[in-house]
Protein backbone atom coordinates (compact mmCIF):
# COMPACT_ATOMS: atom_id res chain seq x y z
CA UNK A 1 0.00 0.00 0.00
CA UNK A 2 1.28 3.81 -0.26
CA UNK A 3 -0.10 4.59 2.62
CA UNK A 4 -0.71 2.52 5.91
CA UNK A 5 -3.27 4.18 8.98
CA UNK A 6 -2.64 2.74 12.04
CA UNK A 7 -5.95 3.35 13.92
CA UNK A 8 -9.68 3.97 12.81
CA UNK A 9 -10.93 6.65 15.25
CA UNK A 10 -11.54 10.13 14.37
CA UNK A 11 -8.43 10.53 13.44
CA UNK A 12 -7.48 7.76 11.72
CA UNK A 13 -10.62 8.18 9.63
CA UNK A 14 -10.25 11.81 8.71
CA UNK A 15 -6.57 10.87 7.36
CA UNK A 16 -8.09 8.13 5.17
CA UNK A 17 -10.87 10.59 3.88
CA UNK A 18 -8.92 13.31 3.35
CA UNK A 19 -6.17 11.07 1.28
CA UNK A 20 -9.38 10.16 -0.87
CA UNK A 21 -10.23 13.32 -1.77
CA UNK A 22 -6.81 13.83 -3.32
CA UNK A 23 -7.07 10.80 -4.93
CA UNK A 24 -4.73 8.72 -2.96
CA UNK A 25 -5.51 5.36 -1.72
CA UNK A 26 -4.87 4.31 2.28
CA UNK A 27 -5.50 1.25 4.38
CA UNK A 28 -6.76 1.28 7.74
CA UNK A 29 -5.89 -1.17 10.13
CA UNK A 30 -7.91 -1.19 13.53
CA UNK A 31 -7.51 -3.70 16.45
CA UNK A 32 -11.01 -3.40 17.41
CA UNK A 33 -13.95 -1.80 15.53
CA UNK A 34 -13.67 1.52 13.86
CA UNK A 35 -14.07 4.16 16.69
CA UNK A 36 -13.52 1.31 19.23
CA UNK A 37 -12.50 4.14 22.36
CA UNK A 38 -15.69 5.77 21.89
CA UNK A 39 -17.76 2.86 21.65
CA UNK A 40 -16.36 0.47 24.24
CA UNK A 41 -13.51 1.74 26.36
CA UNK A 42 -15.20 4.96 28.17
CA UNK A 43 -17.86 5.06 30.84
CA UNK A 44 -22.06 4.61 29.84
CA UNK A 45 -22.60 7.99 30.46
CA UNK A 46 -19.99 9.85 29.03
CA UNK A 47 -21.03 13.45 27.08
CA UNK A 48 -18.57 14.98 24.42
CA UNK A 49 -18.39 18.46 25.46
CA UNK A 50 -17.11 20.05 21.77
CA UNK A 51 -20.78 19.25 20.99
CA UNK A 52 -22.39 17.75 17.79
CA UNK A 53 -21.08 20.57 15.77
CA UNK A 54 -17.58 19.37 16.21
CA UNK A 55 -18.04 16.08 14.96
CA UNK A 56 -16.85 16.56 11.48
CA UNK A 57 -14.79 14.85 8.90
CA UNK A 58 -13.35 15.58 5.89
CA UNK A 59 -16.18 16.45 3.63
CA UNK A 60 -18.86 15.64 5.76
CA UNK A 61 -20.45 17.79 8.22
CA UNK A 62 -22.86 17.21 11.33
CA UNK A 63 -26.64 16.85 9.69
CA UNK A 64 -28.63 15.90 13.10
CA UNK A 65 -31.23 17.83 14.25
CA UNK A 66 -29.40 19.09 17.62
CA UNK A 67 -26.37 20.73 16.77
CA UNK A 68 -25.63 22.01 20.20
CA UNK A 69 -26.35 18.75 21.79
CA UNK A 70 -23.43 16.45 23.44
CA UNK A 71 -23.17 13.13 21.95
CA UNK A 72 -22.22 10.55 23.84
CA UNK A 73 -19.08 7.81 22.74
CA UNK A 74 -21.60 4.92 21.12
CA UNK A 75 -23.07 7.99 19.02
CA UNK A 76 -19.79 9.57 18.11
CA UNK A 77 -18.15 5.72 16.95
CA UNK A 78 -21.69 5.38 15.15
CA UNK A 79 -20.54 8.47 12.93
CA UNK A 80 -17.49 6.93 12.30
CA UNK A 81 -18.90 3.99 11.02
CA UNK A 82 -20.92 5.70 8.88
CA UNK A 83 -18.30 7.48 7.29
CA UNK A 84 -16.40 4.60 6.66
CA UNK A 85 -19.02 2.61 5.08
CA UNK A 86 -20.38 5.88 3.00
CA UNK A 87 -16.52 6.77 2.09
CA UNK A 88 -16.18 3.28 1.34
CA UNK A 89 -12.85 3.45 3.62
CA UNK A 90 -10.50 0.69 3.13
CA UNK A 91 -10.54 -0.51 7.13
CA UNK A 92 -9.08 -3.82 8.45
CA UNK A 93 -11.15 -3.88 12.00
CA UNK A 94 -10.11 -6.63 14.46
CA UNK A 95 -6.35 -6.20 13.04
CA UNK A 96 -3.72 -5.39 15.81
CA UNK A 97 -0.46 -4.29 14.70
CA UNK A 98 2.60 -6.20 16.23
CA UNK A 99 5.13 -3.72 16.19
CA UNK A 100 6.48 -1.27 12.55
CA UNK A 101 9.91 -2.05 11.13
CA UNK A 102 11.71 0.55 9.13
CA UNK A 103 13.87 -0.86 6.47
CA UNK A 104 17.71 1.45 7.44
CA UNK A 105 18.56 1.17 3.79
CA UNK A 106 15.27 2.62 2.24
CA UNK A 107 15.57 5.52 0.25
CA UNK A 108 13.54 8.61 -0.80
CA UNK A 109 12.81 6.36 -4.31
CA UNK A 110 11.85 3.52 -2.30
CA UNK A 111 8.11 2.28 -2.30
CA UNK A 112 8.44 0.49 1.19
CA UNK A 113 10.10 2.69 4.06
CA UNK A 114 8.17 0.97 6.65
CA UNK A 115 6.98 -2.75 7.26
CA UNK A 116 3.87 -3.16 9.63
CA UNK A 117 3.69 -6.74 11.17
CA UNK A 118 0.24 -7.83 12.07
CA UNK A 119 -0.44 -9.86 15.21
CA UNK A 120 -2.56 -12.25 13.15
CA UNK A 121 0.74 -12.86 10.87
CA UNK A 122 1.42 -11.31 7.89
CA UNK A 123 3.49 -7.98 6.95
CA UNK A 124 2.08 -4.95 4.85
CA UNK A 125 4.51 -2.71 3.28
CA UNK A 126 4.18 1.14 3.11
CA UNK A 127 6.12 4.00 1.56
CA UNK A 128 4.03 6.06 4.39
CA UNK A 129 2.86 5.66 7.73
CA UNK A 130 0.16 7.25 9.87
CA UNK A 131 0.00 6.50 13.35
CA UNK A 132 -3.42 8.08 14.43
CA UNK A 133 -3.43 6.36 18.00
CA UNK A 134 -3.48 10.05 19.80
CA UNK A 135 -1.50 11.09 22.51
CA UNK A 136 -4.20 9.55 25.54
CA UNK A 137 -4.30 5.72 24.78
CA UNK A 138 -2.79 4.07 27.49
CA UNK A 139 -4.27 4.28 31.00
CA UNK A 140 -2.54 5.78 33.88
CA UNK A 141 -2.63 5.00 37.57
CA UNK A 142 0.10 6.18 39.74
CA UNK A 143 2.23 3.92 41.62
CA UNK A 144 1.36 4.14 44.83
CA UNK A 145 -2.00 2.62 43.86
CA UNK A 146 -0.42 -0.98 44.83
CA UNK A 147 0.08 0.27 48.51
CA UNK A 148 -3.60 0.72 49.28
CA UNK A 149 -5.03 -2.21 50.71
CA UNK A 150 -6.32 -5.26 48.38
CA UNK A 151 -9.16 -5.15 50.09
CA UNK A 152 -9.93 -2.08 48.52
CA UNK A 153 -11.72 -2.11 44.87
CA UNK A 154 -9.66 -0.06 42.62
CA UNK A 155 -10.34 0.31 38.65
CA UNK A 156 -9.60 3.16 36.30
CA UNK A 157 -11.79 5.56 34.25
CA UNK A 158 -10.93 3.16 31.19
CA UNK A 159 -12.89 0.09 32.65
CA UNK A 160 -15.58 2.06 34.52
CA UNK A 161 -18.96 2.13 33.02
CA UNK A 162 -21.29 2.75 35.90
CA UNK A 163 -22.27 2.81 39.63
CA UNK A 164 -24.01 -0.53 39.36
CA UNK A 165 -20.87 -2.35 38.46
CA UNK A 166 -18.83 -1.25 41.40
CA UNK A 167 -19.30 -2.61 45.02
CA UNK A 168 -21.81 -1.55 47.83
CA UNK A 169 -19.82 1.29 49.96
CA UNK A 170 -18.93 4.58 49.04
CA UNK A 171 -16.50 5.82 46.71
CA UNK A 172 -13.34 7.68 45.81
CA UNK A 173 -12.86 9.27 42.59
CA UNK A 174 -9.27 10.39 42.22
CA UNK A 175 -8.99 13.06 39.50
CA UNK A 176 -10.89 16.18 38.55
CA UNK A 177 -11.21 16.35 34.96
CA UNK A 178 -13.49 15.54 33.13
CA UNK A 179 -13.83 12.46 33.65
CA UNK A 180 -13.59 12.26 37.71
CA UNK A 181 -15.88 15.40 37.65
CA UNK A 182 -18.36 13.72 35.49
CA UNK A 183 -17.89 10.34 37.42
CA UNK A 184 -18.50 12.05 40.53
CA UNK A 185 -21.40 13.74 39.44
CA UNK A 186 -23.08 10.34 38.24
CA UNK A 187 -22.07 8.93 41.30
CA UNK A 188 -24.00 10.94 43.80
CA UNK A 189 -26.61 11.07 41.65
CA UNK A 190 -27.27 7.41 41.95
CA UNK A 191 -27.29 8.15 45.77
CA UNK A 192 -23.75 6.66 46.16
CA UNK A 193 -21.77 8.59 49.28
CA UNK A 194 -18.50 10.04 47.01
CA UNK A 195 -15.16 11.75 47.48
CA UNK A 196 -13.40 13.31 44.98
CA UNK A 197 -9.79 13.98 45.68
CA UNK A 198 -8.78 17.10 43.38
CA UNK A 199 -5.67 18.31 41.46
CA UNK A 200 -5.33 20.93 39.04
CA UNK A 201 -7.86 21.59 36.24
CA UNK A 202 -9.49 24.41 34.26
CA UNK A 203 -12.90 25.07 35.00
CA UNK A 204 -15.07 26.80 32.34
CA UNK A 205 -19.04 28.00 32.20
CA UNK A 206 -20.99 25.99 29.66
CA UNK A 207 -22.70 28.53 28.41
CA UNK A 208 -22.08 32.42 28.19
CA UNK A 209 -23.22 35.32 26.68
CA UNK A 210 -25.56 33.39 24.82
CA UNK A 211 -23.58 30.88 23.34
CA UNK A 212 -21.93 27.84 24.58
CA UNK A 213 -18.05 27.05 25.16
CA UNK A 214 -17.72 25.24 22.72
CA UNK A 215 -18.93 27.55 19.50
CA UNK A 216 -16.79 30.57 21.43
CA UNK A 217 -13.81 28.20 20.98
CA UNK A 218 -14.18 27.58 17.66
CA UNK A 219 -15.03 31.25 16.71
CA UNK A 220 -11.81 32.21 18.98
CA UNK A 221 -9.16 30.04 19.02
CA UNK A 222 -7.23 31.71 21.02
CA UNK A 223 -9.23 30.38 24.00
CA UNK A 224 -7.03 27.06 23.47
CA UNK A 225 -4.19 29.61 24.85
CA UNK A 226 -5.60 28.46 28.08
CA UNK A 227 -4.80 25.02 27.98
CA UNK A 228 -0.98 25.70 28.28
CA UNK A 229 1.15 23.44 30.42
CA UNK A 230 0.91 23.69 34.22
CA UNK A 231 3.62 22.57 36.42
CA UNK A 232 3.67 18.45 37.29
CA UNK A 233 5.48 16.87 39.90
CA UNK A 234 7.54 15.28 36.93
CA UNK A 235 7.91 18.48 34.65
CA UNK A 236 5.56 20.23 32.62
CA UNK A 237 2.00 18.53 31.74
CA UNK A 238 -0.73 19.25 29.37
CA UNK A 239 -3.84 19.54 31.46
CA UNK A 240 -7.21 18.06 30.17
CA UNK A 241 -10.06 20.48 28.49
CA UNK A 242 -12.41 21.84 31.35
CA UNK A 243 -16.02 19.76 31.73
CA UNK A 244 -18.43 21.64 29.73
CA UNK A 245 -20.92 18.44 28.96
CA UNK A 246 -23.38 18.32 31.61
CA UNK A 247 -25.94 15.69 31.73
CA UNK A 248 -28.97 18.08 32.75
CA UNK A 249 -27.81 20.38 30.74
CA UNK A 250 -28.57 23.22 33.33
CA UNK A 251 -26.04 24.10 35.57
CA UNK A 252 -22.08 24.37 35.34
CA UNK A 253 -20.14 21.55 36.76
CA UNK A 254 -16.81 22.12 38.85
CA UNK A 255 -15.72 21.61 42.30
CA UNK A 256 -18.27 24.34 43.43
CA UNK A 257 -21.19 22.47 42.47
CA UNK A 258 -20.19 19.18 43.30
CA UNK A 259 -19.61 20.12 46.62
CA UNK A 260 -23.12 21.56 46.85
CA UNK A 261 -24.41 17.89 45.59
CA UNK A 262 -23.03 16.57 48.93
CA UNK A 263 -19.48 15.35 46.95
CA UNK A 264 -17.10 15.29 49.93
CA UNK A 265 -13.66 17.26 48.03
CA UNK A 266 -10.47 15.76 49.32
CA UNK A 267 -6.99 17.21 48.61
CA UNK A 268 -4.37 15.78 45.72
CA UNK A 269 -3.22 11.93 46.89
CA UNK A 270 0.36 11.58 48.11
CA UNK A 271 1.10 8.47 49.12
CA UNK A 272 -0.72 5.22 50.29
CA UNK A 273 -0.23 2.66 53.38
CA UNK A 274 -3.04 0.44 53.80
CA UNK A 275 -6.60 1.64 54.19
CA UNK A 276 -4.84 5.20 55.03
CA UNK A 277 -4.44 8.05 52.13
CA UNK A 278 -1.98 10.64 52.54
CA UNK A 279 -3.10 13.79 50.93
CA UNK A 280 -1.98 17.26 50.28
CA UNK A 281 -4.15 19.94 51.95
CA UNK A 282 -5.18 21.71 49.41
CA UNK A 283 -8.95 21.81 48.38
CA UNK A 284 -9.76 25.34 48.46
CA UNK A 285 -6.30 26.47 47.07
CA UNK A 286 -7.02 24.21 43.59
CA UNK A 287 -10.81 25.85 43.83
CA UNK A 288 -9.57 29.01 43.93
CA UNK A 289 -7.08 28.39 41.09
CA UNK A 290 -9.81 26.72 39.00
CA UNK A 291 -12.36 29.91 39.86
CA UNK A 292 -9.96 31.74 38.51
CA UNK A 293 -9.49 30.03 35.25
CA UNK A 294 -13.01 30.17 34.98
CA UNK A 295 -12.96 33.63 35.27
CA UNK A 296 -10.42 34.54 32.57
CA UNK A 297 -12.35 33.00 30.19
CA UNK A 298 -15.10 34.90 30.71
CA UNK A 299 -12.74 37.95 30.70
CA UNK A 300 -11.17 36.98 27.07
CA UNK A 301 -14.54 36.30 25.85
CA UNK A 302 -15.66 39.76 26.80
CA UNK A 303 -12.60 41.41 25.75
CA UNK A 304 -12.86 39.85 21.91
CA UNK A 305 -16.69 41.27 22.16
CA UNK A 306 -15.77 44.64 22.68
CA UNK A 307 -12.45 44.67 20.73
CA UNK A 308 -14.73 43.31 17.82
CA UNK A 309 -17.79 44.98 18.19
CA UNK A 310 -20.21 42.20 18.71
CA UNK A 311 -22.94 42.25 19.62
CA UNK A 312 -23.59 39.65 21.87
CA UNK A 313 -25.99 39.58 24.63
CA UNK A 314 -25.01 40.79 28.25
CA UNK A 315 -24.84 38.46 30.93
CA UNK A 316 -25.24 40.15 34.47
CA UNK A 317 -24.43 38.81 37.42
CA UNK A 318 -21.63 37.15 34.93
CA UNK A 319 -21.25 32.78 35.91
CA UNK A 320 -19.11 31.99 38.51
CA UNK A 321 -17.72 29.31 40.63
CA UNK A 322 -19.31 28.88 44.02
CA UNK A 323 -16.67 27.71 46.47
CA UNK A 324 -19.59 28.64 49.66
CA UNK A 325 -19.40 24.79 50.20
CA UNK A 326 -15.59 23.86 49.04
CA UNK A 327 -13.35 23.15 52.55
CA UNK A 328 -9.85 21.89 52.82
CA UNK A 329 -10.33 18.93 54.43
CA UNK A 330 -6.87 18.09 55.99
CA UNK A 331 -3.64 15.63 54.91
CA UNK A 332 -5.11 12.07 55.87
CA UNK A 333 -8.12 9.93 54.36
CA UNK A 334 -9.04 6.90 56.64
CA UNK A 335 -10.59 4.62 53.50
CA UNK A 336 -12.24 1.89 56.06
CA UNK A 337 -13.68 5.01 58.31
CA UNK A 338 -15.71 6.60 55.65
CA UNK A 339 -16.65 3.25 54.26
CA UNK A 340 -14.79 3.79 51.19
CA UNK A 341 -15.36 0.35 49.28
CA UNK A 342 -13.99 1.57 45.68
CA UNK A 343 -11.33 3.79 44.23
CA UNK A 344 -11.89 4.86 40.77
CA UNK A 345 -8.76 6.19 39.48
CA UNK A 346 -9.52 9.04 36.85
CA UNK A 347 -5.64 10.20 36.20
CA UNK A 348 -5.94 10.15 32.46
CA UNK A 349 -4.32 8.23 29.72
CA UNK A 350 -0.87 8.72 28.37
CA UNK A 351 0.81 7.86 24.93
CA UNK A 352 1.81 4.38 23.74
CA UNK A 353 3.83 4.03 20.70
CA UNK A 354 5.42 0.67 21.99
CA UNK A 355 5.19 -0.24 18.29
CA UNK A 356 7.13 1.94 16.77
CA UNK A 357 11.03 1.78 16.55
CA UNK A 358 12.51 2.98 19.70
CA UNK A 359 15.08 5.52 17.35
CA UNK A 360 12.35 7.14 16.22
CA UNK A 361 10.76 7.61 20.22
CA UNK A 362 11.93 9.76 22.69
CA UNK A 363 13.57 8.33 26.37
CA UNK A 364 9.68 8.06 27.86
CA UNK A 365 8.44 6.80 24.86
CA UNK A 366 6.76 9.73 23.37
CA UNK A 367 7.36 10.38 19.36
CA UNK A 368 10.02 12.62 18.50
CA UNK A 369 7.97 14.78 16.03
CA UNK A 370 7.25 18.48 14.45
CA UNK A 371 3.83 20.18 15.34
CA UNK A 372 2.10 17.34 16.12
CA UNK A 373 2.03 15.62 12.43
CA UNK A 374 5.33 15.08 11.26
CA UNK A 375 7.73 12.41 13.07
CA UNK A 376 11.14 11.86 12.82
CA UNK A 377 11.44 9.73 9.28
CA UNK A 378 10.11 10.67 5.90
CA UNK A 379 7.19 9.56 5.29
CA UNK A 380 6.05 8.98 9.07
CA UNK A 381 3.05 10.97 10.03
CA UNK A 382 1.11 11.41 13.27
CA UNK A 383 -2.77 12.39 13.84
CA UNK A 384 -4.21 13.77 17.33
CA UNK A 385 -0.75 14.57 18.96
CA UNK A 386 -1.30 17.60 21.40
CA UNK A 387 1.62 20.25 19.40
CA UNK A 388 3.63 21.59 22.36
CA UNK A 389 1.33 23.15 24.66
CA UNK A 390 -1.87 22.76 22.70
CA UNK A 391 -4.34 20.72 22.38
CA UNK A 392 -6.08 22.25 19.18
CA UNK A 393 -4.48 19.15 17.27
CA UNK A 394 -6.21 16.37 19.29
CA UNK A 395 -10.01 17.98 19.61
CA UNK A 396 -12.81 16.09 17.34
CA UNK A 397 -12.84 18.44 14.62
CA UNK A 398 -9.14 18.99 14.42
CA UNK A 399 -9.17 15.83 11.93
CA UNK A 400 -10.32 17.63 8.83
CA UNK A 401 -7.81 19.91 9.54
CA UNK A 402 -4.45 17.19 10.67
CA UNK A 403 -5.93 14.78 7.60
CA UNK A 404 -5.91 17.74 5.15
CA UNK A 405 -2.59 18.72 5.75
CA UNK A 406 -0.97 15.23 5.93
CA UNK A 407 -2.82 13.73 2.42
CA UNK A 408 -1.26 16.82 0.71
CA UNK A 409 2.34 16.21 1.71
CA UNK A 410 1.51 12.37 0.58
CA UNK A 411 -0.20 13.87 -2.31
CA UNK A 412 3.03 16.02 -3.00
CA UNK A 413 5.54 12.50 -2.86
CA UNK A 414 3.51 11.26 -5.04
CA UNK A 415 3.63 13.85 -7.55
CA UNK A 416 7.49 14.01 -7.73
CA UNK A 417 7.73 10.52 -7.94
CA UNK A 418 5.34 9.71 -10.92
CA UNK A 419 4.69 13.01 -12.63
CA UNK A 420 7.01 15.88 -11.89
CA UNK A 421 5.19 18.41 -14.50
CA UNK A 422 2.08 18.28 -12.55
CA UNK A 423 0.84 20.43 -9.67
CA UNK A 424 2.14 19.13 -6.49
CA UNK A 425 -1.28 20.98 -4.70
CA UNK A 426 -4.23 19.09 -6.19
CA UNK A 427 -7.16 20.96 -7.52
Amino acid sequence: METVVIGAGQQGCGVAGALQEVGREALVLERGEIGQAWAHERWDSLLIGSGNQSVRLPGWEYDGGDPYGCPSGPELARVLRRYAAERKLDVRQHTAVRRVECPPDASDRDDVRFRTHLEGGGVIGSRNLVAAVGGYAAPRTPALAADVDASVHQIHSHAYRNPEGLPDGAVLVVGAGISGQQIADELVDAGRRTFLSVGRHRAWPRRYRGRGIPEWMRALPSLYEEFGAVGGDGGPVLPGLPVTAIRDKRADLNLGTLAAKGVTLVGSVRAADGRRLHLKDNVVAVAEESARSFRRVIDMIDAHIRERGFPAPQERPAPAVCLEHVADFGDRLDLAGHGIATIVWCTGFGPDYRILPDHVLDEHGAPIQNRGLLGALPGLYYAGLPDGNSLLPVGIGANVENGRFIARLIHADHVLRTDPSAPLVPA
